[in-house]
């Protein structure tokens, strides 16, 4: 067979809602029957261990709950009823390292924005079913994965937690992370709900936006997702949304989320996120991490609040069901594993595909790569590149057993206690070495790049220069621009002054500026490569494997680009790991300026030119995108198109189908996506369900799709885009569930 398919394939959702209501209608929720029956034969002490979960770390006098483990958190059972404890961990890219307190490590999986980067949906789900696996082996049954916030701020310090800019393409890949991780009977929450775009002020900053913008972007994500995952959990954010903190947002919890959306699964704060008992009536189910709040308020205020009041009685049975409905529909066992230090045996090869898929081939002069293994001499500067790899800082941090191979302090003085999660840190194998391994005969000599002239001179008697170069993110900490940090802007400019043939390596947790992107050779985004990206850069190149990741952001030539230039609190909000603040600080932004043209529709909507435009990546063979086609047919709306391997080695493209123009005008919108693996020659074909929802306007509480023509073009990226193709398009009525 000349091909291979990964493909998203969306049915029409109004097509899917409708049967799903008729469905609905005639069987009863299994998991939901058993929920009820389970919470009926409960008092209101035991409904309150399910309300209340705890820090499962021992710290600043507190002690680690018992039955715990080194994680995240912990909530009681109820042994008398069947109901298992929950031990939580951190998070999507791996079970977490916490500093090393289980004595253990996990499989370390590329960063979010690597694994938005493969555009590959089953390679993802396949990724998550691993880490599911490992947290299941190492005694857990929730992790707090499944980040989906859409990158409006691209010095958020997140960024690289998250899949991309787009609400389809992180809705399609978050679901499909979650789905892996819950097929192992381990509950996945979908974070952080529902937007959470900076980490300046972080406990306080009011995100202002209008819900038109909202509903069709970072919450039309989370509704997308939601709807093709079942995540058992949802975790809101800490942040402001138009007032309210989002863990006591009515408007969020209950009027989108239950009232709008159905969902039935429980809502858990992030740790430190809850300021009152009154949360509970606002829809929040569960108070995480309880201790680093100011009061245990889902617990014992919460019993007395219900016996007084039957507003909170209705809530405590209502939120004990939604934690008992999450254990039930995703398949959690009712007794928990032993803590064992067992891996998935797949895990290695799995980190591996993912970061040699994720990584995206940004430039290529004169096909400068693939690198020839008959090269006499390399020279590789910077980066740490002869000890490991970067990995991104925070509470999402993996590690092997052995933990980092070197630690860089950074973030210290008053942070210092949180130095396990925000200290620069480098696993796996180095990329020296491996590239060492791949040319065994040539001569390849490392320097850290600290001096400018030891790494000219060694660059100038070498028949290649390579220069690993990164920028440290950390949860907690947004970057104050977009440039390389450390000098290392001066350090390429002076390299490819000395050796034109010099190949730069990111190592980015998202975009940065390029002031010497002319002066050099080629240009390979490597993200977070996770544990096996030493191996998965020597890869790439050297042309082991063709690269085919496609870039899940934009990135800009300069902030001026940006709907907010400066980073709003950056010149009043004092840096901290929590965000908290002066007493009383305050922090406005505005993400109505973009409004739900977030990224590339920015780009679009401002007639700017980007450095590199979102979907961008280059192969080693060429590509023919072609035959777009659309059709309308009893409500639901189909396109199709062909990819064709022009080039003489076996490849894989991503096809990107965009809304660019509708009734009222130019608009752009990705609808469709289709990632195809093909020998030379060889012609595949994709088929795509388009959601109305990315048509559509949020109106009157609901989804309008207008009646008229609307325009679609297939390309390679949100810029290089074919002739449009016109359909006429019926007019589409959604109500607010997405339900015709």
């Amino acid at each position: 067979m000349g091909w291979k398919l990964s493909l998203v394939l969306t049915v029409s959702m109004a097509v899917i809602s409708a049967c799903a209501t008729t469905h609905a209608q005639s069987v009863p929720d299994p998991a939901e029957v058993r929920a009820a029956e389970t919470e009926s034969q409960m008092t209101n002490e035991k409904r309150i261990q399910l309300t209340l979960g705890l820090m499962a770390m021992e710290f600043g006098g507190h002690k680690k709950p018992e039955g715990s483990i080194p994680g995240a958190g912990y909530v009681p059972g109820v042994p008398r009823l069947g109901v298992p404890p929950l031990r939580e961990t951190d998070a999507s890219l791996g079970v977490t390292w916490i500093g090393g307190a289980r004595s253990d490590g996990a499989t370390a999986l590329p960063s979010g924005t690597a694994q938005g980067a493969t555009w590959n949906e089953e390679l993802i789900e396949q990724g998550g079913a691993m880490i599911g696996s490992e947290a299941r082996l190492k005694g857990f049954n929730v992790m707090l994965a499944g980040g989906i916030n859409l990158m409006r701020e691209p010095r958020n310090g997140r960024t690289f937690e998250y899949i991309g800019e787009d609400p389809y393409h992180s809705a399609v890949l978050g679901a499909a992370a979650v789905r892996g991780i819950q097929s192992q009977g381990v509950i996945s929450t979908m974070k952080h709900f529902a937007i959470n775009p900076q980490e300046t002020g972080r406990h306080f900053m009011n995100v202002k936006i209008d819900e038109p913008s909202l509903r069709e972007s970072d919450l039309l994500a989370f509704e997308i997702a939601i709807e093709r995952a079942r995540p058992g959990a949802l975790m809101c954010a800490y942040n402001r949304t138009n007032g309210p903190l989002s863990c006591g947002s009515e408007f969020l919890l209950t009027d989108v989320l239950r009232d709008d959306w159905g969902y039935k699964g429980f809502v858990m704060s992030d740790w430190g996120a809850v300021e009152a008992v009154e949360f509970a009536l606002a829809g929040l189910d569960q108070q995480s991490g309880a201790q680093l709040d100011e009061g245990l308020f889902l617990g014992e205020p919460l019993l007395k609040a219900a016996d007084k009041d039957a507003r909170y009685q209705k809530r405590l049975h209502e939120m004990a069901q939604n934690v008992l409905y999450a254990i039930y529909d995703v398949g959690v066992s009712q007794t928990l594993p032993e803590k064992t230090s067992e891996e998935a045996p797949d895990g290695m090869q799995l980190a591996l595909q993912v970061a040699q898929e994720g990584i995206v081939l940004l430039k290529n002069k004169e096909r400068a790569l693939p690198l020839s293994k008959e090269v006499g001499s390399v020279a590789i500067i910077g980066g740490h590149a002869d000890v490991g790899v970067l990995s991104g800082g925070g509470s999402s941090r993996s590690m092997p057993d052995e933990g980092p191979t070197v630690i860089v302090p950074v973030l210290r003085g008053k942070n210092a206690s949180y130095a396990s999660m925000t200290d620069e840190m480098y696993h796996g194998l180095a990329p020296k070495t491996a590239i060492q391994t791949m040319v065994p005969d040539a001569r390849v000599t490392y320097r850290d790049g600290r001096y400018l002239s030891e790494a000219v001179q060694i660059a100038s008697t070498s028949d290649v220069a390579i220069i690993v170069v990164t920028q440290f993110l950390s949860e907690g900490f947004d970057a104050p621009d977009i440039s390389l940090p450390g000098n290392q802007d001066a350090l390429i400019s002076a390299v490819a002054s000395a050796n034109p043939n010099t190949i730069v390596v990111l190592q980015t947790g998202g975009p940065v500026a390029m002031p010497w992107l002319d002066d050099v050779a080629a240009v390979v985004e490597a993200w977070y490569p996770g544990i096996m990206g030493g191996e998965a850069i020597a890869d790439v190149l050297f042309g082991e494997v063709n690269p085919s990741g496609h870039l899940p952001i934009t990135f800009p030539v300069s902030l001026s680009q940006l709907p907010r230039p400066q980073l709003d609190g950056a010149d009043t909000v004092e840096p901290s790991f929590l965000g908290s603040g002066n007493p009383n600080q305050t922090l406005d932004v505005d993400y109505s300026i973009e409004g739900s043209d977030v990224g590339y529709r920015w780009f679009a909507r401002q007639g700017a030119r980007a450095l590199f435009p979102f979907g961008h990546g280059l192969s080693y063979t060429s590509f023919g995108l072609h035959d777009l086609a659309l059709s309308q047919q009893e409500g639901e709306i189909r396109a199709s198109f062909s990819i064709t391997n022009t080039g003489d080695r076996v490849g894989a493209d991503v096809g990107q189908v965009y809304l660019v123009s509708g009734p009222d005008g130019a608009k752009q919108r990705l609808v469709g996506f289709g990632k195809l693996t093909l020998d030379p020659g060889a012609t595949g074909k994709v088929d795509v369900g388009v959601d109305p929802r990315l048509l559509a306007e949020w109106e009157n509480d609901g989804w309008a799709v207008a009646a008229g023509e609307y325009r679609f073009a297939l390309g390679a990226n949100a810029v290089a885009l074919g002739q449009p193709v016109a359909l006429n398009v019926d007019r589409i009525r959604l109500d607010a569930s997405g339900k015709p």
